[in-house]
């Protein structure tokens, strides 16, 4: 390959600023306006980087975020940057580029050997080669060679990547002719337009074609309309590619900075969105068709007018299509050497042009070893090159398209598949839409804007349109050499051939099988030549065969950018209590409890020792316990009552207004999500009393079954956890401390039994006073403005002092619940758990209406009699608690296996000796029988025991 730099040209570059940097320790020269790759090729470098599998040499192929082969590492002084493709990030002055899946360089990798042993790796030779004798043996050094570029273990983020949120009338992807019509329109009829296009600089294939826009030559043409925009008070953003597009038009856009800024990250939702995406030049198949030198036609002709750069002396052409012929004719009038080898019978421009035409030729084979030195034709012609330009036809970039939803639909004439339907608030233009000429561009850009486009006349085109003409060449089974279909997969034809005699027919099963399309180009120049192959192997249409599932991100988006300022504090904010000064002041000793700064433990005594203490004094007076954190989300509508019947594993609608009841809320697969109480305040009206750690994911839940299955004038949802602080009072004499705060309600037990609740006010505010217990003592839980908390809790510690009241922190609730049985979710259960595992078995069999999760329960696995259950464990007297996460183990065939795990353990001051819960197989019908429990390779002995330790008959919740 011989690329080199023209004197002049070059519409991208300024030649007055000259810049240098290393290549692989190498010095590369170049100007600003260079891409990496640009300015790579102007130096005649022909190798930039490795394949993935075999490490076969790989040069340019592409101009943009197409290209499959130019991935590289950059180090600047802003940062490291790794996998970058070198076609899309502009040159600088100073950085170290260096090639990646390369050892030492591109140039003399040593892992190049594993190409000779190509024959004996074929498409999924992992799986059949390496499971004898033990995969693990083999894992280690196959890991150490897999993935690509190197991951910094040094890096250290130096700004925070910025996010936006954004909203306007007309979003269009893409600045090409028919992106800045669709543009212009819009912003003609008053609508807030935001304009995004990857490249730096707008236009599209007006900056490297030859066009004409009402007689304006197309370059000007587009600075003209950009001016426009940009004066209009439109938002143009280069350098930006939208590479997702989701549900109710959420487009997420990442932005690159030319001035070493990090990635910006754009949420926009429009009201309507243009696709004008444009399309890719496809390979054209031949053996060796992946050599340094081989290049898209359209990407030589881009770095020729973009960056003044020859990529080639003696060039060759291969096409089955008219578009070819630009790049040919641009080469030969910049001083190339250029022969067209046309598959059709009637090539598409005469000698006397300047170039040399083999009509109904193809190309078998190019020569060559790291780079192109000649070509081998279908008729065993031998031809001199150095370069050879492909373009096998246009394929639409319909990939945000198909995120969308989006239907598509093939078409012979185009050789491709294009949107084959409407997508309500979604429109597509250009090339992405199936048109050609420039004139039919600009029309369907302007169309494009549907409703929201002006009447204005439509742009049309003035000078030459482009034609087509395009007949199939697609890979052959059986093909001689290796015809490579996925560049950076290392996919050839004879993989596609072994996976349909393999019987992985399916599209989505041959991306798999063979890692087709699965690289991080995703498939963008290989997928439609690999679909084109399977469905000859198959005798099946390639519009039969299909596509495979298109997903965000179209290309590879920084993960500093999607986290933004999201790290430590700002990604997981501490929540904290109202309350939380006072508990400092009282000697609260604070840990981090599912979110939630909470007091431990109080007294600035040996923790377990105070813990200890905390738990004795609240099973024998009074305690008082910040409960704040309590989930308060209210359901309130005319249907509420339907609503949390859907939602819980209980019955709930039958609940009476004044009234609590415990329940679950399940999964889909019948797993418990998260268990509490529920209040009815009124009939239309309850409180979800979730879990602490649970409440955002709780509120989440409740309002996407909300909207899923009822209107908002059904049921609606509001969170109030954060408006309310609760303040808890548990123990044998907590009724006689409520009663000293004089809120006004009735406490004895006919008028407020266990699980009601009243109203009541404190210094003329309102207070809900609930009658549960999380500690299996009589408990009240006061709930009150979190703003005026503080007034209350004061009160509770002074009338509190006549009661020897204790502050108790939530180490020591810990120790009180696990003495009941008392579970704590994602503690006591685990992604298995069903109700009735946790001994709740009565709505599973009794409930005949629908509720989440209810199939779930029935499946054979949830009827498995060895399921993990609830169960207490007792120790021997005077043995230390077990380890929580401590397995129950029993030998079977002379090995030890588990049988479960403790969840819960704790020493229980009040009776004297340890508690623990756990999770065993069978465990409920194992109660008195003795288990061994490892830890640390220490066997212990503890037998089954019911998970209730401490009063089983309830008589303390009336005491």
């Amino acid at each position: 390959m011989s690329a080199s730099r023209l004197a002049t040209g070059g519409s991208d570059i300024d030649r007055s600023r000259p810049l240098s940097f290393t290549f692989d320790g190498r010095r590369v020269e170049g100007f600003s306006g260079d891409t990496i790759a640009s300015a790579l090729l102007a130096s005649g470098q022909a190798v930039i980087g490795r394949s993935f599998k075999y490490h076969r040499p790989r040069g340019i192929w592409g101009s943009g975020f197409e290209e499959p082969n130019a991935l590289v590492d950059v180090e600047s002084p802003v940062g490291r940057v790794p996998n970058a493709r070198a076609t899309t990030v502009q040159a600088a002055d100073g950085i170290t580029v260096r090639s990646v899946n390369a050892s030492p360089t591109a140039e003399t990798d040593r892992n190049a050997v594993l190409d000779r042993f190509a024959r004996f790796l074929p498409a999924a030779f992992y799986y059949k080669t390496f499971m004898w004798p033990d995969w693990h043996l083999f894992e280690p050094r196959i890991r150490a060679m897999a993935g690509l570029g190197v991951v910094d273990p040094d890096w250290q983020r130096r700004q925070v990547s910025d996010q936006v949120n954004h909203h306007c009338d007309v979003l269009v992807v893409g600045a090409g002719p028919a992106g800045l019509a669709a543009a212009a329109s819009a912003a003609a009829a008053g609508r807030s337009v935001v304009l995004v296009d990857d490249r730096t600089h707008p236009g599209g294939s007006l900056r490297h074609r030859t066009g004409e826009v009402d007689g304006v030559e197309g370059k000007a043409w587009v600075e003209m309309t950009v001016a426009r925009l940009k004066g209009g008070g439109q938002l143009v953003l280069s350098d930006t590619t939208a590479f997702g597009l989701y549900d109710h038009n959420l487009v997420a856009l990442n932005q690159r900075h030319a001035d070493g800024r990090p990635d910006t990250l754009w949420r926009v939702r429009p009201r309507r969105i243009v696709l004008a995406t444009g399309a890719i030049e496809r390979p054209v198949p031949f053996a060796n068709n992946d050599l340094p030198g081989i290049l898209s036609a359209d990407a030589a002709l881009s770095y020729l007018r973009r960056h003044g750069v020859l990529v080639g002396r003696d060039i060759v052409v291969a096409t089955n299509n008219d578009s070819a012929y630009e790049p040919a004719l641009a080469l030969a009038a910049a001083g190339a050497s250029v022969t067209v080898v046309d598959c059709r019978r009637e090539g598409g421009a005469q000698a006397e042009t300047g170039i040399r035409v083999l009509a109904g030729r193809t190309i078998a084979a190019t020569r060559g070893r790291n780079a192109v030195q000649g070509v081998l034709l279908d008729d065993g012609t031998t031809l001199a090159a150095d370069c050879v330009l492909v373009s096998g036809g246009w394929t639409p970039t319909v990939h945000l398209f198909s995120q969308a939803k989006g239907k598509l639909a093939w078409s012979d004439q185009l050789a491709a598949f294009i949107p084959g339907e409407v997508i309500d608030g979604i429109g597509v233009a250009g090339a992405v839409a199936g048109t050609v000429s420039l004139s039919d561009a600009l029309a369907s850009g302007a169309a494009a804007s549907g409703n929201f486009g002006s009447s204005s006349p439509v742009p049309r085109g003035t000078g030459v349109e482009a034609t087509l003409g395009v007949v199939s060449l697609w890979p052959k089974p059986k093909a001689k050499g290796r015809v490579w279909i996925d560049y950076q997969s290392d996919v050839t034809a004879k993989d596609v051939e072994l996976a349909a005699r393999e019987n992985f027919v399916s599209v989505e099963h041959l991306k798999r099988y063979t890692t087709l399309g699965m690289a991080t180009d995703q498939g963008k120049t290989s997928n439609l030549n690999g679909l084109a192959l399977l469905a000859d192997i198959t005798g099946r249409g390639i519009a039969e065969v299909g596509t495979t599932t298109y997903r965000p991100p179209f290309t590879p988006v920084p993960f500093a950018s999607l986290a933004g300022s999201r790290r430590g504090s700002m990604h997981a904010p501490v929540r904290r209590l109202p309350l939380e000064a006072n508990h400092r002041a009282a000697g609260g000793v604070f840990q981090e409890y599912g979110g939630w700064l909470r007091p431990a433990y109080y007294g600035g005594g040996e923790a377990s020792a105070s813990i200890q203490e905390e738990a004795q004094q609240a099973r024998q007076s009074v305690a008082l316990f910040d409960g704040s954190t309590l989930g308060k989300i209210e359901v309130i509508g005319p249907r509420a009552a339907e609503f949390v019947d859907f939602i819980y594993y209980n019955t709930m609608s039958t609940l009476k207004p004044g009234h609590c009841r415990y329940g679950f809320m399940l999964s889909e697969n019948g797993v418990v999500f998260d268990d509490g109480v529920l209040v009815r305040l009124d009939e239309h009206r309850f409180i979800v009393s979730c879990s602490s750690s649970h409440v955002a994911a709780v509120h989440a839940r409740l309002e996407e079954w909300r909207q899923d299955r009822f209107g908002r004038d059904a049921v609606y949802i509001h969170n109030a956890t954060a408006q309310y602080a609760t303040l808890t009072v548990s123990g044998p004499n907590a009724r006689q401390l409520v009663e000293a705060l004089d809120l006004g309600a009735a406490l004895d037990d006919a008028s407020l039994p266990h699980m009601a609740v009243a109203a009541g006010r404190f210094a003329g505010d309102e207070v809900r006073i609930a009658r549960v217990s999380f500690t299996g003592d009589r408990s009240y839980e006061i709930s009150i403005r979190a703003d005026r908390a503080e007034a209350l809790w004061a009160r509770m510690q002074q009338e509190g002092r006549a009661f020897d009241a204790v502050l108790l922190g939530l180490e020591s609730l810990m120790i009180l619940r696990a003495e009941k049985g008392y579970i704590v979710i994602g503690k006591d259960t685990d992604g298995t758990t069903m109700p009735h595992d946790l001994g709740v078995a009565g709505p599973r069999t009794k409930r005949a209406s629908e509720f989440v999760g209810r199939r779930s329960l029935f499946t054979e696995a949830a009827n498995d009699a060895g399921r993990n259950q609830l169960v207490g464990l007792a120790l021997r007297e005077g043995e230390a608690p077990l380890a929580t996460g401590a397995h129950g183990v029993e030998k079977r065939d002379g090995r030890r296996r588990s049988i479960g795990f403790v969840t819960s353990s704790y020493q229980s001051p009040t009776l004297g000796r340890p508690v623990a819960l756990a999770l065993i197989e069978g465990g409920a019908t194992r109660h008195g029988e003795t288990i061994d429990v490892q830890h640390l390779g220490v066997v212990r002995q503890a037998t089954i025991v019911a998970p209730c330790a401490f009063d089983p008959e309830g008589r303390r919740l009336h005491a």
